[in-house]
């Protein structure tokens, strides 16, 4: 039998497990936060190196379809703790935000370490007691939790036991995934973890990598098909590296194109190389005579298009097409790219898959295992970046932490 007087166990010290010791510790319970790394937040901290998104500013009904089949599953999350309280959260921090010019939402200082300070001198006071270098093993027989220290195994034994240990990208960061088997031997259904917002390859000729890798190419309209018939549509910008392509254009499109390749074992992405002039236009300057001059010399003049977009242009269409005036006019306009494969998982920003929504109740506890609750990117959900992702940790969290209060007051612990 779990002592009364044993803490709630939460083990993952990312937004979501620590928004749980947050509701949890306000509410007069003792938590302890477990931990794989040295220090709290570290893939939250990395995130934020480039300047931390927090969330986005867009209304509340484009904001929730952005999760896609997961979006009816996560609306009394994100209606309970969505963006504008979120917000409203860091600032009770006394971190001021402001709305970027795509609707993204940041910090006023663009980085995440002060946020983050704040937030755990804040938990420290509520009495959250972290416990870093702390990787969990799964259960001993008695229920108690296991695991692994510097100093050997150790075991605890809790009240109650909310997960909250990512997905599978950036492992060196402590979202290994390395759950899994463990909630596998109890007999929970999890999708298998693939990669999200994530660069893709492709069969890049020696030339146009040798040439051409690092470079962006912008701007650009991108479309594709998903598997249901749907079409995909985004501008933007993307880079040519030497396996393929990656950016923030691409991880838009990771999900369906993601879902063509586990389909056909291949994907197709079409590029609108000029998404600034109608294809009229293009026919009309394309079909025009250039005499003497190079194909690129004429494309450059007329069309501005040169550089790296030329080079792809040329690795797409064959030699014919690009001196049928037609051919070359529709290539400009709908380039087909072949992607072979995803980028390695470890590489991407975020991973889908995960714990089955079915395998949850209404307060994400697993109905399999009672006093057990799971939260953040560990459940099979995926959304792109722009803040999103964030908002949905921290809104998961937040309500696997009221979910297990409510157990709790409920006395169905012994």
């Amino acid at each position: 039998m779990t002592p009364d007087n044993a803490p709630i166990a939460i083990i993952g010290a990312g937004p979501a497990g620590l928004m749980a010791a947050e509701v949890l510790s306000l509410r007069g319970h003792a938590v302890a936060v477990y931990d794989a790394m040295p220090s709290p937040g570290r893939k939250f901290l990395l995130a934020g190196v480039g300047g931390m998104n927090i969330t986005h500013a867009e209304s509340p009904e484009r904001f929730l379809a952005r999760y896609a089949e997961a979006s009816a599953w996560l609306a009394p999350h994100l209606e309970a703790f969505g963006a504008s309280a979120l917000r409203d959260w860091v600032h009770g921090l006394g971190i001021e935000t402001f709305v970027g010019s795509s609707g993204r939402v940041f910090p006023k200082e663009m980085k995440a370490a002060p946020l983050l300070r704040a937030w755990l001198r804040r938990l420290r006071e509520q009495g959250v007691v972290l416990m870093p270098r702390h990787r969990w093993l799964g259960f001993a027989e008695d229920g108690a939790l296991r695991f692994a220290t510097p100093e050997g195994e150790t075991r605890v034994q809790a009240r109650a036991v909310l997960l909250a240990l990512g997905g599978g990208s950036w492992p060196k960061l402590g979202s290994d995934g390395a759950w899994q088997g463990i909630l596998r031997k109890q007999g929970v259904s999890i999708a298998p973890l693939v990669p999200a917002n994530c660069g893709f390859e492709a069969a890049w000729s020696e030339h146009l990598k040798s040439r051409h890798a690092g470079q962006p190419v912008k701007p650009v309209l991108a479309r594709c098909r998903d598997t249901d018939g749907r079409i995909w549509e985004q501008q933007g910008e993307f880079v040519l590296t030497g396996t393929g392509i990656e950016g923030g254009l691409i991880y838009a499109l990771s999900a369906p194109l993601r879902r063509q390749l586990e389909r056909d074992g291949e994907a197709w992405l079409s590029l609108d190389l000029l998404p600034g002039k109608t294809a009229e236009q293009v026919l009309a300057e394309c079909r025009h005579p250039r005499g003497a001059r190079s194909l690129s010399s004429q494309l450059q003049s007329r069309l501005n298009l040169k550089g790296v977009k030329m080079a792809l242009l040329r690795e797409c269409l064959s030699k014919a097409d690009c001196e049928n005036a037609e051919a070359l006019a529709a290539g400009i306009k709908n380039l087909p790219l072949r992607l072979t494969a995803t980028r390695p998982l470890p590489e991407a920003i975020s991973s889908a898959g995960g714990v089955l929504l079915g395998e949850l109740d209404d307060k994400l506890m697993l109905k399999k295992c009672p006093g057990l609750f799971c939260a953040g990117e560990m459940l099979d959900w995926e959304a792109p970046t722009g803040g999103y992702l964030l908002t949905a940790c921290f809104a998961t969290g937040r309500a696997a932490g009221l979910g297990l209060a409510a157990y709790l007051k409920q006395g169905r612990l012994e």
